[in-house]
């Protein structure tokens, strides 16, 4: 197999929309988790979802990453409707999900982890038919991401297990990067951390972003939401009750609106297009 080319970059103008859902709708039995929601992301901006537990944030997500089918509405990527069938089918057109449980392999090395089910095979026989891995050509890709990142590890021959909860958080983020051609998804990415440790992880999200790629941020963590994020897609009830702009709203404000302790209308052309 061939080795990684350098990330493209995503093909759409300055601030259009690389990720869409319109109305989308799901439910579970009686419950209604999506109730007709919108969803946008534009390029080259970080854009955090929040919302209280049950608001609709994890069927969201998993209706854009082909978790889940959701009942109704449309998902559209560069402005073209695609039909997830599962996880696979978003990866193969560019969406990466980094989700709270990692899917790292604790006793396998940081390359081994960063190519996990896209490992790079030996060259003629030995990797067609004796499916032999290219360890040499994964690790030097391994090395060459870590450090386009500025993500420092001990070595890139140590077992995850070694590893810290940051830099473990850090080899998942990474392999989305690597991997990305749209976009990428963090799932509560710096839950369970230490103040420095969540400090390395922003900072990494930061370098996703100037390269190029735009994020969608879960988080629960709203100083590290108005640390890092453009907009804010904030759920209440199944539904978007506000996108809003930490330039322009405080953490009380954010808060009030996900509690329902205040409205927010937003006008029919967005103020931040």
């Amino acid at each position: 197999m061939a080795p990684v080319e350098p990330r493209a970059p995503v093909v759409t103008t300055p601030g259009g929309v690389v990720l869409e859902a319109r109305n989308l709708v799901k439910r579970y039995g009686h419950v209604t988790a999506l109730d007709g929601v919108d969803f946008e992301l534009r390029s080259g901006e970080i854009l955090a979802v929040v919302g209280d537990n049950g608001a609709g944030k994890s069927s969201l997500i998993k209706a854009l990453t082909g978790a889940l089918i959701p009942d109704g509405g449309d998902i559209l990527l560069d402005g073209q409707p695609v039909h997830f069938k599962g996880p696979l089918d978003a990866r193969k057109l560019g969406i990466e999900t980094v989700y709270q449980d990692l899917a790292v392999a604790a006793a396998l090395d940081i390359a081994s982890n960063l190519f996990l089910g896209r490992e790079r095979r030996r060259p003629g026989f030995l990797g067609n038919v004796l499916r032999m891995l290219d360890k040499k050509v994964m690790r030097a890709e391994a090395e060459r991401s870590m450090a386009d990142l500025k993500f420092h590890l001990p070595s890139i021959g140590s077992a995850v297990e070694s590893l810290s909860g940051g830099q473990r958080q850090g080899v998942a983020v990474a392999r989305a990067a690597l991997f990305a051609k749209k976009l990428a998804i963090m799932d509560e990415p710096t839950a369970a951390l230490g103040v420095r440790e969540t400090g390395q992880v922003l900072d990494l999200i930061r370098a996703i972003r100037q390269r190029g790629l735009p994020v969608v941020l879960i988080s629960h963590n709203m100083p590290n939401v108005f640390e890092i994020a453009d907009r804010i897609h904030i759920m209440r009830l199944g539904k978007r009750a506000a996108v809003v702009s930490p330039k322009t709203h405080t953490m009380g404000d954010v808060v009030a609106i996900m509690t329902g302790a205040a409205k927010f209308e937003e006008p029919a052309a967005s103020a931040f297009r």
